[in-house]
């Protein structure tokens, strides 16, 4: 028993065999309890309900909880030895704060697992849903919470550390201010993005034209928006942009307009310009894929080479190919009707009227000798 004492009281380095042998079992303890932990709550995630947030806040639980127990045993070795001033810093309070930010940083990645576990079950539902709001409401949630929880875990870290963050900032102040007058355009971008989804002037799906930009919406973020254009270019578009540019949303038409001009020729007598006009109109009466509540139809003008009939009315369908696929059979009708009326389309003419009556001026008898060589049969009235 003496010779146990004995070797157990050994010293190596300041450091006796008993204190090594606690801090070997509280490492192999916490790190295999740290095991053993991640089995329990893997456990508890297979008994919960799949594409649940209960589900994804229990699964973000499974690594940081089994290092949370790994870390306590590194400290509870650490605490075990004899841990002594060296070079004047206290080793033991400098361990208490390590782990006191050790803690700090595993809340924090526990946040952001919680958040991103959160943020996919809530993506997957947005999907299902018919309005796009969600869709784009969820990254930014996401990234705008994993901002936050980052921010505070380095903040109270470094204060855990023993450092005052309050005169680090005032320490920083000059260069505060440097960084706050460059960063002002990611400020006035942030504020953006609030516009967005406050006003909620366009959604992810829908299509916009802002200034020389027209395209879909693909994501809006807390900085930018990309837009995918017509010709299948990405644009990143800063959301300070819409604060200070119109936005057309073309997806939110209700209905899309037709107007037009049916021009035809100036030998059309008054009857058969009002069966024109009234052929046109039972064409929009008798097509459901136009609107009945409001449309025009009317001789209006005496064009430069035409009798001009205005058109003017509107489709249900918004979809632009659904859209031109109406206007062409449209069309066809016109012509078709105004065939069947043996009324002809004009086109830019030119009419010459004579001031003597539409007689010629008549050439000079004599002609021109036709140079040696010419044929015969050459027309003397041709300009030479």
């Amino acid at each position: 028993m003496d010779s146990l004492e004995s070797f157990l009281g050994t010293a190596f380095f300041g450091v006796t065999v008993q204190q090594l042998l606690f801090a070997a079992v509280a490492l192999i303890v916490g790190f295999v309890a740290g095991r053993f932990v991640e089995r329990i709550v893997e456990g508890v995630t297979k008994r919960t309900p799949e594409g649940t947030v209960a589900r994804a806040v229990v699964s973000a639980f499974v690594r940081p909880s089994g290092w949370t127990v790994r870390v306590a045993g590194i400290w509870v070795a650490l605490k075990g030895m004899p841990l002594e001033t060296v070079a004047a810093t206290d080793l033991d309070t400098l361990v208490d704060h390590l782990a006191q930010g050790a803690t700090v940083a595993l809340a924090t990645w526990l946040g952001v697992r919680v958040v991103n576990g959160v943020s996919d079950v809530l993506s997957e539902r947005a999907e299902q849903t018919e309005g796009t709001f969600d869709d784009q409401l969820v990254p930014i949630f996401r990234k705008a919470a994993i901002a936050f929880l980052v921010i505070t875990g380095v903040v109270m870290i470094v204060q855990n550390l023993g450092y005052s963050v309050a005169s680090l900032l005032a320490g920083f102040g000059l260069g505060g201010a440097a960084l706050a007058f460059a960063s002002k355009d990611t400020v006035a971008n942030f504020f953006g993005s609030i516009v967005i989804f406050v006003d909620r002037p366009f959604q992810i799906g829908d299509w916009i034209e802002v200034g020389d930009v027209e395209g879909t919406v693909e994501t809006v973020g807390i900085r930018v928006t990309r837009i995918r254009t017509f010709s299948n270019a990405q644009l990143t578009i800063p959301n300070a942009s819409f604060t200070t540019n119109a936005i057309n949303n073309w997806s939110r038409m209700k209905k899309r307009r037709i107007k037009m001009t049916v021009g035809l020729t100036y030998d059309t007598t008054p009857d058969k310009m009002r069966q024109a006009v009234g052929a046109i109109r039972k064409i929009i009466k008798n097509d459901d894929r136009l609107h009945q509540d409001f449309y025009l139809v009317n001789f209006f003008d005496f064009g430069p080479s035409s009798l001009d009939i205005f058109c003017y009315f509107f489709t249900r369908t918004t979809n632009w190919a659904e859209h031109m696929q109406v206007r062409q059979e449209f069309m066809l009708q016109v012509m078709e009707a105004m065939q069947g009326l043996k009324l002809d389309f004009a086109f830019p003419t030119t009419t010459v009227h004579l001031a003597d009556g539409g007689v010629p001026a008549q050439r000079p008898s004599a002609l021109p000798k036709l140079p040696a060589g010419m044929p015969k049969s050459m027309d003397r009235d041709t300009p030479l």
